[in-house]
């Protein structure tokens, strides 16, 4: 079969085949994670990125190649999450304005479109890094623009740049020396291609195969689902807040000191949500539960082996998009001369940010990056003139920025990356000041301030000189990992070892979900011992993922 012109009905069929594969792959993509940290997101983000582009392009019935192309590129662009989600929506939208009123394309064309793309990626990221799916883009693109010159059959022309984009893909770990010490490829490339695996597959009109081992789970948890979209009328009637799921691969040390009873794991679980699945087998076992303490739910699971695939959703939110609730309208208020829209996840930080004046709080952080909608409709409900974005992740920053230009109102994003550097931004704001002043000085201040936080490892790996076991709890210091222990109060030691110099006069200490009383007084009375000039500050922030995290001022 030989096809030379791409129309927009084909064209569709690669979007939905692209859409689907990585769904079925975004599990696997999540766990190229460099960092040993229960936060690989990274295809999870991808994934939702790119249905948010499907469902655009389902609603289309149009047989021009561009119209689909813009279509998708608009439903990427809304719903990028993270990083690697906006990325992925800028490599389309280059893609789209390369094909630009084209009722359809030839190999030519496509040549264009693929480097329209990755020349649109490089200028919206401000520093490009190579090794990563940046590089994968670039590379498939530059074999796309050869091959234009002497192949016009296009799924011959797509072999090859897919051919290619996989042999960039093994080249990440030379171009990244990360990669390369953790023995892993780039989870962006590797979500581009498989992309692009799809696009192929749909081209020459073959299925690719399905991912059988969770078919069984996925049809429990929709069903669960769809009797939560049954059983509630309201958002707010929703108790357990937070859709966890998460794999535990057993391991015989664990499983020596704390054997595997499924029917008491489930017991357990049971105390701490609803609509709960247990699933398991000689080698893993698999859970889905709705919670409102979903590390509390990961912690009793690591005691029996690695935790694994994990995907912590707001259900609040889930609920809402199933049955299409529309917020209750209210009364229309005064427009506001400033408004700031910020992200935090546990219900302590967010009401931390709501006494500091923050006029949105998204639910959000590891394991759940606001899409670029998300944040757009918070600066909406801000109801203000002009609007601070606070990200506080480094994950976020992309999806802030294309919200802000998107935005009808004057809106300016401080670069956040922690939540203490949130709150250190959000105490030097100034209602007098102009917005440009405002953010000058809030970037400032989120500078002066060290972030430290403590959470576990998902499994044993080897990074900058550090040998971290599984299990082990890590100290990182400003976003690198310092200090690990399988004891978690020997590893905070550790890490406030490194945080705390003699200059330091504040220490904020926002403990998570997990942390017990007598834990956090028996930490407390240790630095008050250790650290005797330092004026101690503490918060409940009741976040999942990390029990704990300093800021040091």
């Amino acid at each position: 079969m030989t096809v030379e012109k791409l129309d927009g009905v084909t064209f569709s069929q690669m979007v939905l085949s692209g859409a689907h594969h990585l769904s079925n792959n975004a599990k696997k993509i999540d766990a190229l994670n460099v960092f040993p940290v229960p936060d690989g997101d990274t295809g999870t983000n991808m994934n939702l990125s790119m249905t948010s582009g499907a469902n655009e392009v389902k609603k289309l019935t149009s047989d021009s190649v561009s119209e689909v192309a813009n279509a998708f590129a608009k439903g990427l662009l809304m719903g990028a999450r993270g990083n690697s989600g906006v990325i992925l929506s800028q490599i389309f939208r280059g893609f789209a304005k390369g094909m630009e009123k084209k009722q359809d394309l030839n190999v030519a064309d496509l040549a264009i479109a693929f480097d329209a793309g990755v020349s649109t990626a490089y200028k919206a990221v401000m520093k490009p890094v190579e090794g990563t799916i940046l590089t994968v883009a670039k590379d498939a693109a530059k074999k796309a623009v050869s091959e234009s010159e002497k192949e016009s059959d296009i799924i011959v022309f797509m072999e090859k740049v897919l051919a290619e984009a996989k042999a960039s893909l093994k080249r990440t770990p030379e171009l990244l020396p990360v990669l390369k010490e953790v023995g892993v490829v780039d989870s962006g490339g590797q979500g581009l291609v498989t992309i692009y695996e799809g696009f192929l597959a749909a081209l020459k009109g073959e299925e690719l195969p399905e991912d059988t081992t969770e078919v069984k789970m996925e049809e429990m948890v929709n069903a669960e689902h769809h009797k939560v979209t049954q059983d509630f009328m309201d958002t707010s009637d929703i108790v357990f807040g937070y859709c966890t799921e998460f794999m535990v691969k057993f391991e015989e040390d664990k499983l020596a000191e704390n054997p595997f009873s499924e029917e008491d794991f489930r017991n357990e679980l049971s105390e701490l949500g609803d609509s709960l699945l247990v699933v398991s087998d000689e080698e893993i076992v698999k859970v889905h539960v709705h919670s409102e303490t979903p590390g509390t739910c990961l912690t009793l699971g690591q005691r029996f082996g690695s935790l694994i695939n994990m995907k912590i959703e707001n259900m609040r939110e889930q609920h809402t998009a199933l049955v299409g609730e529309q917020p209750k309208k209210a009364v229309p208020n005064e427009m506001a001369e400033y408004g700031i829209v910020t992200v935090a996840m546990g219900s302590g930080l967010k009401a931390l940010f709501e006494s500091l004046g923050a006029s949105v709080v998204i639910e959000g952080g590891q394991t759940m990056n606001p899409s670029t909608q998300d944040i757009t409709d918070a600066i909406k409900k801000a109801n203000a003139k002009n609007i601070l974005i606070l990200p506080n992740n480094k994950n976020i920053l992309m999806a802030a920025d294309q919200a802000a230009e998107l935005a009808e109102e004057t809106v300016a994003v401080v670069p956040t990356k922690t939540i203490p550097q949130g709150i250190s931004a959000m105490l030097s704001f100034h209602p007098e000041s102009d917005i440009d002043e405002n953010r000058e000085v809030m970037d400032e201040a989120r500078k002066q301030v060290k972030t430290g936080q403590i959470t576990y490892a998902v499994r044993d790996t080897q990074i900058d000189g550090i040998t971290i076991e599984n299990g082990n709890f890590m100290g990182i210091d400003e976003g690198k990992i310092v200090a690990t222990h399988k004891d978690k109060s020997e590893a905070v030691k550790l890490l406030l070892e490194k945080l705390i110099t003699e200059d330091d006069e504040i220490l904020t200490i926002l403990y998570g979900e997990d942390v017990e009383d007598a834990e956090l007084k028996e930490l407390v009375t240790f630095i008050e011992e250790t650290y005797q000039d330092v004026e101690i500050e503490i918060h409940h922030g009741n976040q999942p993922i990390y029990s704990y995290i300093f800021s040091v001022e």
